[in-house]
Order: structure tokens, then sequence, then C-alpha cells
């Protein structure tokens, strides 16, 4: 197949609690990216806070924004100047106490194509975001939006683990699935889990990769937040599930080259779309099939 090659960048950055000097440092590093060759850059979960849902607090609540605030409209101007594709996730007030978990999709021209809002919301000790963020719903998930360099998925965190999620995007015509990410171990976990967790992580995502015969994107974040230990990694798996780059615990700046002609040759060898039994599936739309 012709090589169509795409330059995508993955920023990963420790955040402080202070949301305008999140939106600026990611905004060079964003620029940094482009100056690397980059064409779509996706930044982790939440970007502009820090990872808050380690605990109750109603306080940060006030770190949300909406759709037209000052945030997007800071990320369409640089959108438009780069020509740069940009995928910024944070924390979205979308009505007085409707809250989501949401990312904004800014054309190489600054235009708006949309907003994904989480579909599946996490609440376990250390990720209590069922108290702040709202589901998603038929209204923006799960979507595919035509940008400027290729077709683009966008799934978030939690999100990842469900191979119905990733499935659905790739069948809408997503070549590649980005994963806007925050995770980490927590105070309580040391090594051991953190190797089993991260391991557990990249494989379910590079097992999208090859179930979709498509590129998949994962952001993670780094540092230390409020009791949470980051691990960076981010990372890029091609079509077969192989690892194109990886990013380590600090700061960075990922970027590599998707030859999206790959995708085709990958569907044409390994058919999955084709020979799917989407006549004995109807189980899948039961919590359980009893």
């Amino acid at each position: 197949m012709a090589e169509q090659i795409v330059k995508i960048g993955l920023v990963q950055r420790p955040n402080s609690s202070n949301p305008k000097d999140n939106l600026y440092g990611h905004m060079g590093l964003i620029r940094k990216a482009s100056e690397k060759g980059a064409q779509i850059v996706c930044l982790q979960e939440l970007f502009n806070t820090p990872y808050f849902c380690t605990e109750y607090n109603n306080e940060y609540f006030d770190w949300a924004e909406p759709l037209d605030g000052v945030l997007v409209s800071s990320m369409q101007n640089l959108a438009e100047e780069l020509e740069v594709v940009i995928i910024a996730p944070f924390f979205e007030r979308r009505a007085s106490g409707v809250y989501h978990n949401s990312l904004v999709v800014i054309d190489a021209d600054g235009t708006k194509m949309g907003c994904y809002r989480k579909t599946h919301i996490p609440d376990d000790p250390g990720f209590y975001e069922k108290y702040y963020f709202t589901p998603g719903d038929e209204d923006t998930g799960f979507k595919v939006f035509e940008t400027r360099y290729a077709s683009i998925g966008t799934l978030i965190c939690w999100d990842q683990w469900y191979p119905e999620a990733a499935r659905i995007t790739a069948m809408k015509g997503a070549e590649i699935l980005f994963y806007p990410t925050a995770i980490g171990t927590l105070a309580t976990e040391g090594k051991t889990d953190k190797k089993k967790f991260k391991t557990a992580w990249e494989t379910i995502q590079c097992s999208h990769a090859i179930a979709n015969g498509c590129y998949v994107a994962s952001v993670n974040r780094v540092g230390k937040e409020y009791g949470s230990r980051f691990w960076g990694g981010s990372f890029v798996a091609g079509p077969f599930g192989e690892m194109i780059a990886q990013a380590g615990n600090k700061e960075e700046v990922l970027v590599t080259a998707c030859n999206l002609g790959n995708i085709e040759k990958q569907r044409q060898e390994w058919p999955f779309f084709r020979d799917r039994r989407i006549d004995l599936y109807a189980p899948l739309t039961k919590r359980v099939d009893d």
C-alpha cells in the first residue's frame, strides 16, 4: 500500500494546582512538538489541573471550564498558528451541576470540531470520578473526527479497558485511537504493583491495535499529585500491536511517524472486520447473559 505518513505528538507533564500555569506549560510543549514535526498533538487527561479525583472536595468544581471558555479558545488560536491538530482533555462545566471529563478536538485551522465526554467513569480508591463527572451520552460518544491529517478516534483513560469502545470507534473509521490517561500507583502500592499494572495497561491497548488493525496512542501524566504517582510511559502502538515509540517517566514530548497505509495492509492480512459474526453478538447489549 502507498505510504501515508502522519506525525503525532504525545505530551506528558507533571501538573501543579494552578490551572493557568498548566495551560501555558502545555502550550509551550505543543510548540515543541510542532517544532519536531508533529501534525497531531494529544495532551494527557485533565491536562490543565492536577488529578484531583483522589478525594472528595467541592472546591475542585471551580476548575471546570465551558466549551466556549478561555482554555478552548487558547487552544484554537495555537492550533491555527501552528497548523496542528490539538486534542485537549479538560474538566468541562456543561451546565449548573453537570460536569464531564471531556476532551475537545481542534483542527489545524483552529476549527473546534467537537468534544468527546468520557463514557466509562470509575469509582475506586484514589479514583473517585463518579463524584465529579457525568458519563458521556449519545451526543458525544463514540466519535471519529476527520481532521486535516487523519481520521482520529478519541477515548479517555478508563475507556481504554473496554474492547467495545475501541471496536466501535475503529468501525466508524478511526485510523488512530487516542487515549489520554491518568494512571499510576497509590501511596499504598509498591514497585510490584506498578510493574503489574503498567504491563496490563500496555497490553490492553496494544490488543486494541491488533484487534482493530489501527494505530493506538496513549498519553499518560508523570510526577506525584495528591497521593498518586504517575509513571508516564506514553506510547504509540502500530496496527500489529508493535510498540513504535515510548516515553520515559519524566516530562517529555514524544513525536513519532505513523504510516496510515499500513492499516489497509494489516486488515487485509488479518481481516477481523470481515469475519465478525454480528449475528451472534446480541448478548453484548446485556449487563450479563443470564
